[in-house]
């Protein structure tokens, strides 16, 4: 499939109605979505016939386009019902198989690497400090591929320390640098739109051990 296709499928989600402020709902939108999967499956073979779990999935955006670039099976997980609600009628539009799971990503009990590549767009932190980290400690722990996030440009350092110092990833890699387009979706935001400027990262978990070679 090519990249267009990709974003212009995305485009026709349905998105947020009513987002949740201290979830930090923001869309993903099919610009910044369909490079984000177009990226890890061209470049690195990350997606197709592969299992992909969406962290924080949202609407499912990040979730249908790796369905739509051909993972073999696609986990979405979000703590919000509404949001998942979306998802589903999304996955349904475009007639994909997506299996959602209402649960709090850090009380996720899986264990050991269970699938191939996690996929998201975690919460800043900017309402609840370390949000982003949570997640993405989580996605090393059971990602077994690679974990593509996205976080604020101005964390670049603290993310990349962190994740190979704490958090059992092998390497963190600074993809390409966006702009996040943020709506005026709450009360509190006083202009129109706000571009942020976020990394695309890519990191790769160490190997569990005792796994064969």
């Amino acid at each position: 499939m090519k990249l267009k296709q990709l974003e212009g499928l995305l485009g026709d989600l349905q998105q947020f109605s009513d987002p949740k402020v201290e979830l930090e709902q923001y869309p993903t939108g099919p610009h910044i979505a369909s490079r984000m999967l177009f990226t890890a499956e061209n470049s690195f073979g990350d997606i197709s016939s592969k299992v992909v779990a969406d962290f924080g999935c949202g609407c499912g955006t990040l979730g249908a386009a790796a369905a739509l670039l051909g993972a073999e099976h696609v986990i979405g997980i979000d703590i919000d019902s509404q949001s998942l609600e979306i998802a589903s009628l999304n996955a349904e539009d475009l007639e994909l198989d997506i299996n959602l799971i209402q649960c709090d990503v850090k009380n996720l009990g899986w264990r050991g690497q269970t699938v191939d590549t996690v996929v998201m767009n975690p919460p800043f932190g900017t309402r609840k400090k370390g949000a982003d980290m949570e997640f993405l400690s989580v996605a090393l722990k059971i990602a077994s591929q690679a974990v593509y996030s996205l976080h604020k440009t101005s964390t670049r350092d603290h993310i990349k320390r962190a994740a190979l110092r704490d958090f059992n990833s092998s390497s963190a890699e600074v993809l390409c640098e966006l702009r996040f387009d943020v709506p005026q979706l709450y009360k509190f935001h006083k202009k129109k739109e706000v571009d942020i400027a976020v990394d695309l990262w890519r990191f790769v978990p160490k190997v569990n051990q005792g796994k064969g070679d």
